[in-house]
């Protein structure tokens, strides 16, 4: 029984960690010109570039693990949140 609480309330705090990383990013205006998840990848794909977006997504929840039973759901689920994101802090701009 305690087992089971104390499971509960890390998958409880690790919802909530994921919530309020989720309620604090923010984009800049030169990060919304040229975000990932909006539109296919053009140019050069590099090293810093990929770092950058995984980061993205694990502040808005996904865990990358070697095995994975959730994947590819959690991923694009993550990445529907970063969408979220850009409409939210994005709308109105004009693209250049």
């Amino acid at each position: 029984m305690i087992k089971q609480a104390c499971g509960l309330a890390v998958l409880l705090l690790g919802t909530w960690a994921s919530s309020s990383a989720y309620a604090d990013l923010h984009l800049t205006p030169s990060q919304c010109q040229r975000y990932p998840f909006t539109k296919p990848a053009s140019g050069e794909v590099t090293q810093r570039g990929l770092q950058r977006e995984l980061g993205e997504l694990e502040a808005v929840g996904y865990r990358p693990n070697a095995v994975d039973a959730y994947y590819p759901d959690d991923i694009e689920k993550a990445e529907k949140k970063l969408q979220t994101v850009y409409k939210r802090d994005c709308s109105g701009m004009t693209s250049q």
